[in-house]
């Protein structure tokens, strides 16, 4: 069986591959690397090995680890009874209708409404992403049901539409209007959500008509791309994409077939790329959650071919967003754009603050910079959003989700209608919320790195090994880790020492160890472990100063890795939900602070009467702040402008 070889994509060579699709045939395995596939790209927890680039560690199947008690298994109930809560014929009624297939379900409302240009992202995408992803991490059979039954009816509507191999719930006359440069609202963007839904269903649901309906969805793909030249193509990414080229990568490792590899490229933006591999920050202007998707998708690809040129733009657009263009939370983005120069962040705060997507896409980023270069610094950022970001932006209550979390002194959160919103964000986070397994543990053939403290057990079947992590973190500043194993076994065992930690101890089996590890970094203990071994870690937290770069005087406080919020009067519930849009009488009087610039924590003092509660000292009014995840119907402040005291 020979390869069917592709030319480079370049300004000389932008060629249709439809009729190279039409006779391919899957790609001898041999004839690809066998390193582990990473990140998403596993089937039945088992590794699928196209890349070039390994990882150097690799995250457990999420099979393998199960939440325990605490904040994140509290997230994701939430979101798994908001995903119970959506009838399956209510979130195919629009593609039933474009597929001229009767629909008498009510039809979804805000960003899935059938006059919606966006509709089905949610529907045919993100949901079955989530879907997949809870069936992974929790084991929910009746979520795969309906997961199943959504494909089953989605590959009944791609074969009505009999438009080789498109599928949506809008019509494809929209894909004129991007081709002609008319105004349209992002089609590339909702077909990426739907084809990286049915690819979750088949790699973690091991769904197989999922993965003939997303292949079907490729071959489109390359052929309405194919068919444009390299200059109309550049033209035509001027509008947002989504991850394209980041599924059509994965599918590519998933299949063998090399083709999708280079329809991937098609989706390559020259002008955005070029300058972050020449380390030129040209970010202002831009809109955020357009191009962190790409950024990912070079990173995937980097990984599948070795091209240094991809490395480079991934690295250096994280270490840029991370150190020059993100809040205390780690969050990024004002009214979804970096509006300034790089560090120009004092003004620049809203109640449209840091969208919640930037911060799911981020956190993918990051696992894969973090399996290149297994540095605590990447966990260090993930964990900052994982506490500030993503676990403060789902209502508790009913699974409902943000769209953005406000970061203007006085203003409060809003979450989304349960049936009538359904923004992006509603989609990253009903994934987010399914995944909270992914990345507490890491690990290579020979050692286990920890990276995030959270009530968890791991099972890791080829050492004989059961993990049991036991902890209230935030609220319990440590862990304790104990060993069950079959054998003893030689493992070197990593803790994250946090950058937030200043001092700390581990115990072994009761007793004190003398060596510990400085802030970001690891502490590795290596030994043969046998049953019943445990480990006591003690992380200090305390109170430390996020300034903001541009502005010394205007200041976040934070304890350990949690953003404090000061915390005010409650809102009604009109405000708590859905499009509401602030008044300019709404705002909140924020007090200013008094500090003493020596001692720029002073004015915060632990309340000990409960966990995680603080109080503030010599104000001009009493306030008591409180981690910002805890917040959800109040009215809140995060940057304190600062005055301090004359010496």
């Amino acid at each position: 069986m020979s390869m069917i070889s592709f030319p480079k994509f370049s300004r000389r060579n932008f060629i249709s591959t439809a009729a190279a699709i039409a006779g391919s045939a899957l790609v001898p395995r041999s004839l690809f690397g066998q390193d582990p596939v990473v990140d998403a790209v596993t089937k039945d927890g088992k590794a699928i090995g196209r890349e070039k680039v390994s990882w150097k560690l690799r995250p457990f199947p999420m099979k393998q680890v199960r939440l325990g008690q605490g904040p994140c298994t509290a997230a994701m109930e939430a979101d798994r009874k908001y995903l119970h809560s959506l009838p399956p014929d209510r979130l195919l009624h629009t593609f039933r209708i474009n597929a001229k297939i009767a629909s008498s379900a009510e039809p979804l409302g805000g960003w899935e409404a059938p006059d919606c240009e966006l509709r089905g992202h949610y529907a045919g995408g993100h949901y079955l992403s989530a879907v997949a992803l809870m069936y992974a991490s929790a084991g929910d059979d009746d979520l795969k049901k309906n997961g199943d039954a959504v494909v089953s009816e989605l590959a009944k509507c791609q074969k009505s539409l009999n438009e080789g191999g498109y599928l949506s719930a809008f019509p494809i006359e929209f894909f004129d209007r991007l081709r002609n440069r008319e105004k349209v609202w992002a089609p590339f963007y909702t077909i990426h959500k739907i084809m990286a839904g049915l690819l979750d269903m088949y790699l973690y649901t091991g769904n197989e008509q999922a993965l003939e309906v997303v292949e079907n969805m490729a071959g489109w793909t390359a052929g309405y791309t194919g068919s444009l030249s390299y200059d109309h193509m550049q033209r035509i990414l001027g509008t947002e994409y989504g991850g394209m080229g980041e599924v059509l990568s994965n599918l590519y490792a998933v299949t063998g077939k090399p083709y999708y590899l280079h329809v991937a490229q098609r989706f390559d933006k020259k002008w955005f790329f070029d300058p972050l591999a020449s380390h030129r920050d040209e970010l202002k202007g831009l809109h955020v959650n357009t191009h962190i998707p790409q950024v990912i998708a070079a990173a995937r690809y980097y990984e599948l071919t070795g091209d240094r040129y991809y490395r480079d733009i991934a690295e250096y657009f994280w270490d840029e967003v991370v150190s020059e263009r993100s809040y205390c939370t780690g969050g990024t983005s004002n009214h979804e754009s970096w509006n300034t120069d790089p560090g120009k962040l004092a003004n620049e705060l809203s109640t449209n603050t840091t969208e919640d997507c930037c911060a799911y896409n981020m956190m993918k980023l990051t696992r894969h910079l973090f399996g290149w270069s297994p540095d605590a610094r990447y966990m260090d950022y993930y964990e900052r959003l994982v506490f500030n970001h993503r676990l403060g932006t789902i209502n508790p209550e009913d699974g409902t989700m943000m769209y953005y979390l406000p970061l203007a002194s006085g203003y409060w959160k809003t979450f989304g209608k349960p049936y009538d919103s359904l923004w992006c964000c509603t989609g990253t986070g009903s994934e987010e919320y399914a995944k909270l397994t992914d990345t507490i543990y890491f690990h290579d053939d020979d050692s286990l790195y920890v990276n995030l403290y959270i009530d968890s057990n791991l099972e890791w079947p080829e050492k004989g090994l059961h993990i049991k992590q036991e902890t209230r973190f935030p609220e319990q500043p440590g862990t304790t880790i104990t060993i069950s194993a079959k054998n003893p076994q030689q493992l070197e065992l990593n803790l994250r020492i946090p950058y937030w930690a200043q001092g700390g101890s581990v115990k072994l089996n009761g007793a004190a160890l003398q060596a510990f590890s400085s802030p970001s970094s690891y502490l590795t203990l290596n030994r043969v472990w046998k049953s019943g071994d445990r480990i006591e870690l003690s992380l200090p937290m305390s109170l430390h100063v996020d300034s903001m770069p541009d502005d010394q005087s205007m200041q976040a406080m934070m304890y350990g890795p949690l953003v404090l919020a000061g915390r005010f009067d409650s809102v009604s519930k009109e405000m708590l939900y859905g499009d509401y849009e602030p008044k300019p009488d709404d705002q909140y009087k924020v007090p200013e602070i008094v500090a003493d610039a020596n001692k720029p924590t002073a004015w915060v003092e632990v309340d000990n009467r409960q966990p995680l509660t603080f109080s503030a000292l010599g104000q001009s009014k009493p306030m008591s702040l409180l981690p910002l995840y805890q917040i959800i119907n109040q009215r809140y402040a995060v940057y304190w402008k600062v005055n301090t005291k004359p010496v």
